[in-house]
């Protein structure tokens, strides 16, 4: 039955270009990555694994049940002020993945009594979170505050939640938070900022709400996820104290989920330190970037993610094998996961580049265009 059903499904895939394939990696390797989102450089940094590995000593390798029956640590507390302190929020409650932080907090707001209004670029967790929330959803053009600020003006529901991420996931763009919090403000609405790509890149490292100077506002709420630039697993919403309590009872995918485990929490805590005592990591994220959006002839990018348009999906799949072929892995990004629908690599620039990877992967990736192209 299954043979049937889900055969025509993969050959029409197959058919695009658009296949996915799943591609194991050995532990050691002399690769130059810039297919992952390790964006500090410190997910084998030794202050890190050591965190980790006391962490699964002391507390076991599981936190045993959901974070309201035994799956709350002192580690997870900790880790939530510290979160809250950095990004200069009120309060902090840890998930156990970004994606099920985003599911949380949207269920948690809407329903029928709640607008959300979504950027047409937000990740698919936030796609995934509208449709679970049993409100009514509008998806605005992309950056569009005009757009929003009509939606917010014409509504019935006496609430709403405005959707954005701080730099976009595939074109590292920014948004426009200081006008959207301000449409939001006058307009009685909230707005939800997911910045898994901001976190330890813009603002300093704290954030683009936190650089934007929007830290702390009540109608402010900020996801962020802990498996980039902290280099562990899990996400984090935070906002007002009041926020937190609402999710306490009021997430789905808090309630009835396993906590984090003690390891990602103390991994997390530990990236979250270094990056606290080394401040000049984000502009080396920047520097990396800029230099490899320059080889590649496009625009710099707002975040670590260097997006480079390509002719169609089998040109990306295969650029990206040659880039591999010598040494170098990317990226490459096709439909649905672009939200152009335009093929891209997508190189991800990080803090531990050196000026010979840089080089040797400017080359590799121009050639490995050039050959496709």
């Amino acid at each position: 039955m299954l043979e049937d059903w889900l055969a025509p499904k993969a050959a029409a895939l197959e058919a695009r270009g658009l296949t996915r394939r799943l591609r194991a990696r050995a532990a050691d390797g002399d690769l130059i990555d810039l297919a992952g989102n390790d964006y500090l450089g410190l997910a084998r940094d030794p202050r890190v694994v050591t965190a980790a590995a006391d962490a699964v000593r002391i507390w076991g390798t599981g936190s045993t049940a959901s974070r309201l029956v035994t799956g709350t640590t002192e580690l997870h507390e900790e880790l939530e002020s510290a979160l809250a302190a950095y990004a200069g929020q009120e309060s902090a409650l840890v998930f156990s993945s970004g994606y099920l932080a985003n599911l949380g907090v949207v269920t948690a707001l809407g329903g029928p009594g709640t607008l959300l209004v979504s950027d047409e670029h937000v990740h698919a967790s936030l796609v995934d979170a509208c449709r679970l929330a049993r409100s009514r959803v509008e998806i605005v053009p992309h950056n569009d505050v005009e757009a929003v600020e009509k939606m917010l003006a014409e509504r019935n529901e006496p609430h709403a939640v405005v959707m954005t991420e701080s730099v976009f996931s595939v074109l590292s763009d920014e948004a426009p938070l200081l006008e959207l919090a301000a449409v939001a403000r006058a307009h009685n609405a909230v707005l939800l900022v997911d910045e898994a790509h901001g976190l330890g890149v813009s603002g300093n490292g704290h954030g683009s709400v936190h650089g934007a100077g929007l830290a702390g506002l009540e109608h402010v709420v900020v996801t962020m996820t802990l498996s980039k630039s902290l280099a562990s697993q899990g996400g984090v919403v935070l906002g007002p104290s009041v926020l937190r309590e609402h999710l306490v009872n009021r997430a789905r995918p808090f309630i009835y989920d396993t906590g984090l485990n003690p390891a990602a929490c103390a991994a997390a805590l530990a990236a979250l330190q270094v990056l606290q005592a080394e401040p000049d990591r984000p502009a080396a994220i920047h520097a990396a970037a800029a230099r490899l959006a320059a080889a590649c002839d496009v625009p710099p990018s707002r975040g670590a993610v260097v997006s480079v348009p390509m002719p169609g999906p089998r040109e990306t799949v295969r650029a990206a094998e040659l880039c591999l072929q010598n040494g170098v892995r990317v990226g490459s990004f096709r439909p649905p996961t672009v939200p152009d629908g335009i093929s891209r690599l997508r190189l991800t620039a990080h803090a531990g580049l050196s000026v010979a990877d840089l080089d040797r992967a400017c080359a590799v990736i121009v050639d490995a265009i050039g050959t496709v192209s």
